[in-house]
């Protein structure tokens, strides 16, 4: 059975966003499924010391994108990074909170984690549906000694709209010429094989239970239900191995401060130990905020996870944010407004 991640006190993971509630004392969020895992323990601690919950629906970035535009919800939260156009034209403010990996795990009895090794064009060809078979001369080639099954190879991929997969079909088009041409890179896209599932949860459902399954989840997803990785050709030619270390050697080169709107893709980074596809998780909120308090409330979260966050982020296996990085972010708060004008988090 898959392990159920991050359920804490003070976080509800809500199918349907219009049960979630807008009472004093409650933040309300929806989106990515990515950085589930580390909002829910962020929440659980948070409560236990201000008394404030954190009610997030991990509906999946697409979900967040239009609930925070809808305005049902305090915040969105999303992997796929929106450009400051979007931005603008929307009314809305991105932030990064952590960063964390995207993973591809299988389901491949006596393969053991990290004995897989795959390059992005390889990977882009199993989900294209060209590599039919496990035991394929290309993975064979890649993966010298694995005594690789012969068995038929299952796709799965995300069904929701998607940062996650706006990560990995990304990182694949920059990869592969091929699936950039016919597929391309985005939060929903038009996939030529395979079954789909619901959120990262999902996806990671499907490939337990499916002898000869590869599928796409966030790191966090992989380690604390114990499945089979591939190792991943970075742009520097080594095997990597996902982990914190190397998501962290991914962001090293990050510059934040020349990045409009915080918008920054950290794929196929070339530092020689950086895994390939690596990403940050953004939030979203209005510029203008209705309810001055309730704005007010949502950067507070945030502010402490910043403060105070980082431990229980890294148990997760997720990178944090640089302290003069947490402090780009919060000068960009300034421009979070309220009905007067005046800022809401000062």
């Amino acid at each position: 059975m898959l392990k159920k991640l991050g359920v804490a006190l003070g976080v509800a993971l809500i199918a349907s966003v219009g049960t979630l509630a807008q009472a004093a004392g409650t933040i309300t969020g929806a989106g990515a499924t990515f950085p589930y895992p580390v909002y829910a323990k962020w929440a659980e601690i948070f409560k236990g010391q201000t008394g404030t919950s954190l009610n997030y629906a991990a509906i999946g970035s697409g979900g967040g994108i239009k609930q925070i535009n809808a305005s049902t919800v305090d915040f969105g939260a999303s992997d796929k990074p929106l450009k400051p156009d979007d931005l603008a034209a929307g009314g809305l403010a991105m932030f990064p909170t952590v960063i964390g990996g995207v993973v591809p795990v299988m389901n491949l009895p006596g393969v053991k984690p990290g004995q897989v090794r795959l390059t992005g064009a390889v990977l882009a060809d199993i989900y294209r549906g060209v590599i039919k078979r496990w035991n394929d001369p290309r993975i064979a080639a890649l993966s010298p000694g694995v005594a690789l099954p012969g068995l038929p190879i299952t796709v799965v991929h995300r069904s929701d709209g998607s940062g996650t997969t706006f990560l990995f079909t990304t990182y694949l088009s920059m990869k592969a010429a091929q699936w950039q041409a016919q597929v391309g890179g985005n939060d929903s896209v038009q996939w030529p094989v395979g079954l789909g599932g619901k959120g990262n949860d999902g996806v990671a459902a499907f490939v337990k239970q499916t002898p000869g399954a590869i599928g796409y989840v966030e790191y966090a997803y992989a380690k604390q239900n114990g499945m089979t990785y591939a190792l991943l050709q970075n742009k520097a030619g080594k095997f990597v191995p996902p982990n914190a270390a190397n998501f962290a050697a991914a962001a090293a080169g990050a510059n934040w401060a020349k990045a409009p709107g915080f918008y920054l893709l950290l794929l196929d980074q070339a530092a020689p130990d950086a895994w390939p596809i690596t990403g940050a998780t953004f939030i979203l909120v209005h510029t203008k905020q209705a309810d001055a308090a309730r704005g007010k409330q949502v950067l507070s979260f945030f502010d402490w996870a910043y403060k105070n966050g980082d431990a229980a982020a890294g148990s997760l296996d997720y990178v944090t944010l640089p302290p003069a990085v947490k402090d780009l972010v919060r000068k960009s708060w300034g421009k979070i407004t309220g009905p007067d004008g005046k800022p809401v988090y000062r």
